[in-house]
């Protein structure tokens, strides 16, 4: 994790932050605006890809790497990274307070982001409204969460991966015939003869080849979001990426990737192959598919490292704590779904007197 990254305003000197929605850093004390400049060719290389064969070999070049102060945080995990001469922070994920060590580690660097596009009120709005769809959640909850303490926004590693895919695979297609049959049914106490139709299914053994290209596989590149979490906040609109700026990290907090990119290539061709599993399907035909092999050969792979904006809060309710996280550009909204017992409670108890009613009045018929 970066910790949170300060540009000092022109003006007066206090702390800038990038202005989500804009091209901005804005000082919070005089309102001073500093546009960010995007350099067509600096887009051009960051949304270029790398060759992941030279990645995985550790021969990129040294441009595309940074050495970086890291330290793993204690209780959840997070990789907590240090700038300047910062020395101590506090994990953004449980707030357990952390020391830098003494070590550096190499990793690659962001090429590319998507700046947050929702301020902290509007994520916050969002996650209000997503608390109060759900019915059984405690209201108590949705009004501490209304007026807790302010959101953080993060920018989290993930992934891409392109790859051309070739598979051959061996199957079996299923088609659906009818026979007909006599049977006899009970009408009214009497036997009565009649024919109905039988669906049957011939399986035919078939093999063949698919090919995909795949562009921009999207993976987590950390530990310390459930994927469940994250994996609800798609899909991102990748198009609006841009070229990596420390300015858009100003006021925000970076988290360095914890999954490393051989992890993130066996997770993106897990993801791949449950694509092309559906293609294969696809090619076999007929009413039904048995898929027995797929062989599956990747080429022309590369990579870029990216960051995304989420908003995320963690509010203790009761006595539990509730973790919640806010996609940073459309609003969508993922949590530890909350329960509140009493409502639970009132609607078992309406449901079973709406059975009671139900039977009475069967009765009375």
């Amino acid at each position: 994790m970066t910790d949170v990254t300060h540009w000092p305003c022109e003006s007066c000197g206090a702390d800038l932050r990038f202005a989500p929605g804009q091209t901005d850093l804005r000082c919070d004390h005089c309102g001073h605006l500093q546009h960010i400049p995007e350099l067509p060719k600096a887009r051009t290389l960051a949304l270029g890809e790398l060759d992941l064969r030279d990645a995985l070999a550790n021969q990129l070049p040294a441009s595309e790497s940074q050495d970086v102060r890291t330290t793993r945080c204690p209780s959840c995990g997070a990789l907590v990274e240090f700038q300047g001469a910062t020395h101590a922070t506090q994990c953004p994920f449980c707030a357990t307070p952390v020391v830098a060590g003494t070590g550096e580690t190499r990793q690659i660097k962001p090429q590319a982001l998507i700046p947050f596009a929702l301020t902290e009120r509007e994520a916050r709005a969002s996650m209000t409204r997503w608390l109060g769809s759900l019915w059984f959640a405690p209201n108590g909850l949705v009004q501490y969460a209304r007026k807790g303490r302010a959101l953080d926004g993060l920018y989290v590693p993930y992934w891409t991966f392109d790859a051309a895919t070739r598979s051959r695979y061996q199957g079996q297609r299923g088609t659906y015939y009818y026979t007909t049959r006599t049977v006899t049914v009970q009408v009214d106490g009497k036997p009565q003869r009649r024919t109905e139709q039988v669906r049957h299914t011939r399986w035919t053994p078939v093999s063949g080849g698919v090919a995909r290209a795949f562009d921009d596989v999207l993976v987590l590149a950390s530990t310390s979001l459930p994927r469940s979490y994250t994996e609800a906040l798609e899909p991102w609109d990748l198009n609006a990426l841009t070229a990596y700026s420390p300015d858009y990290l100003a006021g925000f907090t970076a988290e360095g990737y914890t999954v490393g990119l051989a992890e993130g290539q066996t997770r993106a061709h897990e993801i791949m192959a449950g694509v092309i599993h559906q293609d294969v399907r696809a090619d076999i035909g007929g009413d039904e598919q048995r898929v027995t092999r797929v062989e599956t050969e990747h080429s022309a792979e590369t990579f870029k490292h990216i960051l995304l904006p989420i908003w995320m809060a963690a509010y203790k309710y009761n006595g539990k704590t509730y973790r919640f996280v806010v996609n940073g550009q459309s609003g969508k909204v993922q949590g530890e779904r909350p329960w509140s017992a009493w409502k639970i409670a009132f609607a078992v108890l309406l449901a079973l007197i709406v059975a009671g009613i139900v039977a009475a009045i069967s009765q009375m018929r």
